[in-house]
C-alpha cells in the first residue's frame, strides 16, 4: 500500500511538473491574435469557417509550447536560467523546472519537438485544405521560435529578439488566422496586427529587466541589457503608446471599424504599467505589477479590438 501510494505521488508530482513547465497561462499571447485575425476575415466576408479557425488556434500554442519549452532547455545549456537568482516567477527566470532537478533536460527537448511535430502536421494539413501561404507562417513561427535561444543563431542573445517576437505573435497570428478564414491577407489586418505586435513586444521587454544580471553574465545581449534598464523604460512606454498610435491611425484612415476604438480603453493600464516601471526599473519585487499589467493590456486589447470588430459586423 505505502509503495503504491509513493508511485502514485510521484506520478502526481511528475504530471505538476510537466503542466508548469507548458505554462499554458501565456498562452494568451499566441490565441489572441489569432482570434483577432479570424474576426477581422468574419467581418469582411461573413462566414466563419469553423474547423479552421480551431486548428490554426491549435498550431500556434503547439508553436508557442515549442518555443517555450525549447527556451527553457537553450536557457539551462547556456547557464542562463542557473545564473538567475532575480528572477520572479512566472514572469521572468524560465520554469526553473530543470534547475531544480524535477524535469530531465533532455525530456524537455524531447517534448519541444513533439509540440513542432504536432503544430508542422496541422501546418500541412491547412496547407493542403486552406493554401500554400499556412506552411510559410508556420516555418517562420517555428525557426523563429526555435532559434531565439538555439544555437547556431541564439536570436534572442543578439538582439533580434524582441522583433522576432513582435512579427510571430504579433503580425504572424493575425494574418495567420485572417488567411485560413479567407485564403488572402489585407492591409487592414496588417494594421491591425500591429498593436499586438508592439504588446507583445513589451511583455517581453519588461520581463527581461529582472532578468538583467544573469542575462548580461551569459552574454544574452538583448536590448535592455544593451541600454540598460533606465533607458528601456522609456523604449517600454513606446511601445505601449505605439500601440494606440496604430489604432488610432487605423481610425482616422478608416483603415480599421469606429468600434475598433474599444481598443483604446487600455491606456490607462498602459500608463500605470508605465509608471511603475520608471519608479521601479532596478527593483524586481516591485516591477511586479508592471509584468502583470502588461500581460493584461495584451490581452485585453486583443479581446476588446476582436469585440470592436463583432459590433461593426451586427450593428
Amino acid at each position: 500500500m505505502e509503495e503504491a501510494t509513493r508511485i502514485y505521488d510521484a506520478g502526481q508530482s511528475r504530471v505538476r511538473s510537466w503542466l508548469a513547465e507548458l505554462r499554458a497561462p501565456f498562452l494568451t499571447g499566441s490565441i489572441t491574435p489569432v482570434v483577432l485575425g479570424s474576426i477581422v476575415a468574419w467581418r469582411e466576408t461573413g462566414a466563419f469557417h469553423w474547423s479552421c479557425f480551431i486548428l490554426a488556434t491549435l498550431g500556434a500554442a503547439f508553436l508557442h509550447l515549442g518555443a517555450n519549452i525549447a527556451n527553457d532547455y537553450f536557457d539551462h545549456r547556456s547557464g542562463n536560467d542557473e545564473a538567475n537568482t532575480r528572477f520572479i516567477r512566472p514572469f521572468s527566470g524560465g520554469s526553473r523546472l530543470i534547475q531544480e532537478g524535477l524535469l530531465p533536460a533532455r525530456q524537455v527537448l524531447a517534448a519541444a519537438v513533439l509540440f513542432y511535430i504536432a503544430a508542422l502536421a496541422i501546418g500541412i494539413y491547412l496547407t493542403w485544405v486552406v493554401g500554400p501561404g499556412i506552411i510559410a507562417f508556420g516555418l517562420i513561427g517555428l525557426l523563429g521560435g526555435y532559434f531565439y535561444t538555439a544555437p547556431p543563431f541564439k536570436l534572442g542573445y543578439r538582439g533580434f529578439g524582441e522583433i522576432i517576437i513582435g512579427i510571430n505573435f504579433g503580425v504572424l497570428c493575425v494574418l495567420g488566422g485572417y488567411y485560413v478564414q479567407t485564403q488572402g491577407l489585407s492591409w487592414e489586418a496588417f494594421v491591425i496586427s500591429l498593436p499586438m505586435a508592439f504588446l507583445i513586444m513589451a511583455v517581453l521587454w519588461i520581463n527581461q529587466f529582472p532578468d538583467f544580471d544573469a542575462d548580461n553574465q551569459v552574454g544574452k545581449h538583448h536590448w535592455v541589457i544593451r541600454l540598460g534598464r533606465k533607458k528601456s523604460v522609456s523604449v517600454y512606454g513606446g511601445l505601449l503608446i505605439g500601440a494606440y498610435v496604430v489604432i488610432g491611425f487605423g481610425l482616422v484612415s478608416r483603415l480599421v471599424p469606429m468600434w475598433a476604438a474599444l481598443g483604446l480603453a487600455t491606456l490607462p493600464l498602459s500608463i500605470k504599467a508605465l509608471r511603475t516601471a520608471r519608479a521601479y526599473h532596478d527593483d524586481p519585487m516591485k516591477l511586479v505589477p508592471a509584468n502583470a499589467g502588461t500581460i493584461v493590456i495584451h490581452l485585453a486589447t486583443g479581446l476588446l479590438l476582436s469585440a470592436g470588430y463583432v459590433l461593426s459586423r451586427l450593428i
